[in-house]
């Protein structure tokens, strides 16, 4: 490679981070039975993540040699707020999405992120929010019948009082 390139904002501390993340899976990998064997249940995730580390190694070594590009930034041109607003959000939404349920968490994820991003009024996010989860709801849940985590709403008894209200349940 080329001494000639330029570092990007935010390239080095990725590396060191992919590089420490390599080094703690392969730490793992070796608890799962120690280097007993090649054929020891922990001998093809060290070898894996071995090669990780190796890898991550080398570049973190480039990376850091080369220089650092100008004229960049990192939240202008390399992460800009929308896309780290959106990747919280999206963890958020995995971490709420048990305890809450499918629908309050999904229905705020919608909401926040459309009013947010898209800059719209409440009322807006919140109507195209509650029809848009409705919709996925109702094919999901009621046609498909996918079982999604139930959380705060209590959608059994509610899809239950629904049935029974239809002549084809009796």
């Amino acid at each position: 490679m080329s001494d000639a390139r330029v570092r990007r904002p935010g390239e080095a501390a990725f590396a060191v981070i992919i590089t420490a993340f390599s080094g703690f899976l392969l730490w793992t990998a070796y608890k799962i039975s120690g280097f007993e064997a090649l054929s020891s249940p922990g001998a093809l995730p060290m070898a894996s993540a071995g090669t990780m580390v190796v890898s991550a190694v080398v570049i973190a070594a480039q990376t850091l040699r080369s220089k650092p590009a100008g004229g960049q930034s990192l939240t202008r041109d390399i992460a800009p707020m929308p896309i780290v607003l959106t990747i919280i959000m999206v963890g958020a939404y995995a971490l709420l999405l048990k305890p809450l349920g499918f629908l309050p968490t999904s229905f705020l994820f919608v909401a926040i992120l459309i009013r947010v991003l898209g800059g719209q009024g409440i009322a807006f996010c919140a109507a195209v929010s509650a029809g848009s989860i409705l919709l996925i709801y109702l094919v999901f849940r009621v046609i498909f019948n996918v079982i999604m985590p139930e959380g705060i709403v209590p959608e059994r008894e509610i899809l239950a009082f629904f049935g029974r209200l239809l002549p084809a349940g009796q």
